[in-house]
Formats: structure tokens, sequence, C-alpha cells
């Protein structure tokens, strides 16, 4: 069976995979790579270091407006450029094909693997947990990471059969965890024995120090939502659906960390969720007992399963726009002539997830890929203001709302990331720069023979 990369035939803006997606499809896509286990985890560090309520709901606020801030400055981007591989794509119109291919060499060797490994670890651990297997004892930590491979596999291989499929997944899995969010929001409010004093009593002083940190944390608990980007060049209507997607389903993920938020807070005490780990636990209890703890893990299985079928959806299309554009392999264009996917992307996606997991930590993967793509996300941001003065020419169905406030913003919050970053964990830091780095000799092997009249 051919599966030449050279059919099928693109469309006009360029792309050659069916544009499958529609606007909810989108939407999924987006809130699905995006609210995984940090909602239940991350409150906790923000009151930690924000102990007090107005300022702990302030830092929610300001990095829902941060993260929408990215939204409205990508909605530009994605209506100009709705091609696979998004961030790739604006990057390499904004500042040339080194920048781009730098992104693409650091998301196939550092980012993208680790990330996947770091989702697929937390649902293998809290499945292992749910049928009796402890996967804090050293007998089970084995089978954690055989689990999360196997996780990765499942996902790759529903992605490599068919759009509609990890579509139709993602549709059902981000469905049920938003709805569940929800639900606990309103037994919180409705039969919850909660207190409103919550609200208004402080437990600690709040320095801008801590509330720096604290806006960091908040940041990477809303990352996840330029993942839509990438499969730009498969969202029907991309011009209309791309930029309302980018939009909308931010605004609904900034509405249900609020919610959720407001919702613990009721339920605990402010210095209780503070030494709250599992605060989403510890709030489902107080409303449900025992059964809540329950219906937590399985909510928070369902939150990870659903991110790691959104990031296998979406990574592979980075890769298959590198090798579209020359700077990778011509085999991984490859468009599966039967089921109209980037097949050979995904195996190389999956695989390389699978390796990682197997050989990894958590935190050695999480340390690995969270630092990395901020520089892109903030080069892909500021491409808005290279491409609105060198091509002004260039039809724009939409413009960043508040330019350039917006995206100067997005710009300033990246780096801030950044900046933290490098002074709270340098050695980490330091390491992915290297990386990063070593992708310019890289290139410059690469593109030497084509040159010189080489093929890919």
């Amino acid at each position: 069976m051919s599966t030449s990369p050279l059919a099928p035939a693109t469309d006009r803006w360029g792309d050659r995979l069916p544009r499958r997606l529609g606007f909810w499809s989108a939407v999924a896509v987006l809130v699905g790579s995006t609210i995984g286990g940090g909602i239940f985890r991350t409150p906790a560090v923000i009151a930690e270091r924000v102990p007090a309520p107005l300022p702990m709901f302030s830092v929610w606020v300001l990095g829902g407006l941060l993260a929408l801030c990215g939204a409205l400055t990508y909605a530009e981007l994605a209506a100009l450029f709705p091609r696979s591989g998004g961030v790739y794509v604006y990057i390499r119109e904004g500042f040339g094909r080194l920048p781009a291919f730098l992104f693409g060499w650091t998301e196939l060797v550092l980012i993208r693997a680790s990330a996947l490994g770091a989702i697929a670890t937390p649902f293998a651990e809290y499945l292992l947990r749910s049928i009796g297997r402890d996967p804090a004892l050293p007998e089970n930590a084995g089978l954690v990471h055989y689990v999360a491979a196997a996780a990765i596999a499942v996902t790759a291989a529903l992605n490599y059969y068919g759009v509609r499929w990890s579509a139709l997944v993602l549709n059902l899995t981000t469905g049920a965890k938003y709805g569940a969010l929800v639900v606990l929001v309103l037994l919180a409010f409705l039969i919850g024995q909660g207190d409103w004093t919550h609200f208004t009593t402080a437990v600690g002083p709040v320095t801008p120090g801590l509330f720096g940190l604290a806006l960091v944390s908040v940041l990477w608990a809303y990352d996840g939502w330029g993942d839509l980007s990438f499969v730009g060049g498969e969202v029907r209507d991309p011009e209309r659906n791309l930029p309302r997607a980018l939009v909308v389903g931010t605004a609904g993920i900034i509405a249900i960390y609020l919610l959720v938020n407001a919702a613990y807070l009721y339920l605990l005490p402010l210095g209780q969720m503070a030494r709250s780990p599992l605060v989403a636990a510890d709030a489902a209890q107080a409303v449900l007992g025992r059964i809540g703890v329950g219906a937590v893990t399985v909510v928070v299985m369902l939150a990870t399963f659903s991110t790691l079928v959104g990031s296998i959806l979406t990574a592979p299309r980075i890769f298959f726009a590198m090798a579209d554009d020359g700077l990778f392999f011509r085999a991984i264009a490859t468009v599966h002539p039967r089921y109209q996917t980037p097949s050979a992307a995904i195996v190389l996606t999956g695989c390389l997830g699978i390796g990682f997991v197997l050989i990894r930590t958590f935190e050695q993967l999480a340390d690995q890929f969270v630092v990395a793509i901020f520089p892109f996300y903030a080069l892909a941001a500021a491409a808005v203001f290279v491409l609105r003065r060198r091509r002004p020419d260039l039809p724009r169905p939409v413009r960043v709302l508040g330019y350039p406030i917006v995206p100067l913003l997005f710009v300033l919050a990246s780096l801030l990331i950044l900046g933290n970053a490098l002074w709270a964990h340098p050695r980490e830091t330091g390491f992915a720069f290297l990386i990063i780095l070593l992708g310019v000799p890289v290139y410059s092997w690469w593109i030497r023979p084509r040159e010189h009249g080489g093929s890919a």
C-alpha cells in the first residue's frame, strides 16, 4: 500500500490534510489539552503562596487574562495562516526558517515526548490506585511506566486511524471532565456545608515575590490552549472557526477555573487549602464523604486521559509541517491514503513518548518540557508585530483586539515565566536552552546538502 507524501493535493491554504474538525471539536482540542491535573493540584500551591482570598483570586484572574491575551494574539495568526503546525508556521512566517526549525527541533528532542510522559504518568498512577495497586510502592513503580506507555500507544492508535476517532474521544472526555467540574461547583454551593467567611479571612501576608511565583504557577495551569494551532490545517472554515475556538475555549477555561477555586474556598478554609495537595479530593469529601474521593479519582483519570488524547492529536502536526517544509525527513510528511492522517508523524511521536516514559520519572519528564516551550510562545506572538510591519497587504480576517497592548502583555508574561524559571531552576533551564541552541548546528548541517542541490 502506497503512502506517498505527495498526495493528496493541497487546499487553498497549502495544507494536505482534510479539514474534518468543526468549531466544537476545535474547542474540545483546546479545553482538553489545557485542563489536566493542574486544577486539582495548583490551587493548593497558590493558596500557600498567596494566603489571602482577594489576592489569591487576583492571581487566577490575572493569569487568565494573560492567557486570553495569548489566545487573542494567536487568533489573528491562526486566521492568517490556518496551517498544520501552527506555532511553527507563525514563527517561520515572522522570523524565518531557522527559528522555526529550532521550535520543531526542541519539540522533537525535548518538549513533546517529555510532555506525553508527564501527562500519561499521573493517569497511570490514578488508574492503578483505583484498582487497589498503590503506585508509591516500589513493586508497582515499573507498572506505572508500562501503563503510561500503554496509554500513549492507545491514544496514538486512535489518532492514526483517523482524526474523527480522536476528535470523538476528545469531545466526549472533555465534555465529561468539564461537566464533572461544573457538578462539583454546583454541589459545593447547593449542598456543601461551607462558610462564606472563608472569602474574607486571610491567614498570612502577601508579598510581591510570592505573588509573582504564584502567577507563574497559574500560567502553567493555563498552558495548553496554544495546542489548537497545531491542528489548524484540519479545522473547517478556519478563518472563522479557529479564532472563535481560541477565544471561546480560553474563556471557558478561565470561567471554570475561577468557579472551581471559589468552590474549594467555600468548602475549605484558606489555610487548609494550602496544606492540601489533593484539594479537589478534600473538597469532594466535604460534600459527598468518602464516595467523593473516589469520584475525584475518576475525574482526574478522565482529565489526564483527555489531555493525553489532545496532545497526541496535536503534536505530530508539528513534525508533519517541518517535513512538508523540507526541514525534516520527507517520510514524516506522509499522509495515509486511507485514513488521511499524518501517519508517520504520529508513529514517531508515539514512539518517542513511549521511550521517554519507560526510562524517566515524572519529575524528570516535567522538568524537561515546561520551560522550553515558552520562548517559542513569545516568539510566535511577536510575529504579529513583524507581519503587520513587513506584510501589511496580507488579508487579515481577524485582527488582535487591543493591539499592540494585548500581544505585548502576552510576550511579557512569557518572559516572566522564563525569568522565574532561570532564577528558581538555573540548571534545568540552562539545560533546556542548551538543547535549543544545539539545534543551530543541526540546522546548518541539514540545509547544507540541500543548498547544493541535494534532496531531502
